[in-house]
């Protein structure tokens, strides 16, 4: 089990995991050895879990702005991977022994947790079980901002904020596997520039050093960019608008930098008829995440991760930690170093 001795700064009071990470009977539970399994609903596999992935959702849960949805586990986690233990009595496609991956909407922290057969795939041979943790949230949020929402087609011009981050790095790759004309980033490093590029984008900014929206309009010769995939938020949201080429459209995926915009010109949002949207995926309805499970399976797992070297798509991990040094590992997401997925195994 975690520690439980130690704080995180200021304004996190470690009582908070100790909160969350009792061993009780809800969905994805930490499970002390005198407790038996709970019984699973019977559209759920209860899977012993080898290894789950960090996200920065789990950075806004610890500190109590991002609740679950209504339902799910209070305990952290979204994306597991793991060896099918128990499952429920109308689960299709699914039996004991199965080493499966997926995306929950809570309880990943943990030794057992319960999983949706319509959100749960089959673990090819040559995936570790830490690569396959490391693929649902980052490529199913890429995956869906680009088709489900942005409407992304071959030859469109895109810029990714936060390239080098697990959703960035997805992005590029399915970006450049379908099709894209020109792939731009940007991050906050030389040596995040050089990473993205070999990734596959075609020019990253790194914004620390420069202004990424004038170079970006340089590198367009004026036209801009017709996706924009956003982590950002208020800092960018004014260069985004002007970054858009006619009809393009923005989507956003998370706040890094605030939600509130003052004084932004709307005018480019009517003279470049932009379209603005956000989206989330841990809210969306079982029956659209299933729609997007389906596709991410055909398209990427089958066709390309579960072929010899993936099929030219990578899974970068940047570090993997033991699950009783998740302190360590959420201190090493907050510090913005990470180039990839940060990924904890239980052993």
């Amino acid at each position: 089990m975690f520690g439980m001795h130690h704080r995180w700064g200021m304004k996190f009071d470690h009582n908070y995991l100790l909160q969350v990470l009792q061993p009780i009977y809800i969905l994805g539970t930490i499970l002390s050895p005198q407790l038996k399994l709970p019984r699973f609903l019977s559209r759920y596999d209860s899977s012993h879990v080898k290894a789950f992935a960090l996200n920065r959702m789990d950075l806004l849960q610890r500190k109590g702005l991002y609740p679950p949805p209504k339902g799910a586990s209070k305990i952290m986690g979204v994306e597991v991977s793991g060896i099918v233990e128990e499952v429920g009595q109308d689960v299709k496609g699914f039996k004991v022994g199965d080493a499966v991956f997926g995306l929950i909407s809570g309880g990943g922290y943990a030794e057992y947790a319960a999983i949706e057969q319509e959100l749960a795939m089959h673990k090819p041979e040559n995936l570790s079980f830490e690569e396959a943790a490391a693929i649902p949230e980052t490529w199913f949020t890429a995956y869906q901002a680009l088709f489900f929402v942005a409407g992304f087609k071959k030859g469109d011009d895109i810029l990714i904020h936060a390239g080098a981050s697990g959703v960035g790095i997805a992005a590029i790759q399915i970006a450049k596997l379908y099709g894209a004309n020109k792939i731009y980033v940007t991050v906050g490093s030389d040596d995040k520039v050089s990473f993205c590029e070999k990734v596959g984008a075609t020019k990253g900014f790194n914004y620390k050093t420069g202004d990424w929206a004038k170079q970006l309009s340089e590198a367009t010769n004026g036209q801009g960019v017709n996706v924009i995939i956003d982590a950002i938020g208020k800092n960018y949201f004014a260069q985004n608008l002007d970054s858009l080429a006619v009809d393009g459209h923005m989507v956003i995926i998370a706040f890094m930098s605030g939600n509130i915009v003052d004084k932004v010109d709307l005018g480019p949002l009517l003279r470049k008829r932009l379209r603005i949207e956000g989206t989330a995926l841990r809210s969306r309805s079982l029956e659209y995440q299933a729609r997007l499970r389906d596709e991410i399976e055909q398209h990427l797992v089958r066709e390309h991760f579960a072929k010899p070297d993936h099929d030219h798509l990578r899974i970068f991990i940047d570090k993997v930690y033991n699950w009783n040094d998740v302190i360590e590992s959420h201190k090493y997401l907050e510090s913005d170093q990470s180039m990839g997925k940060i990924v904890l195994k239980i052993e």
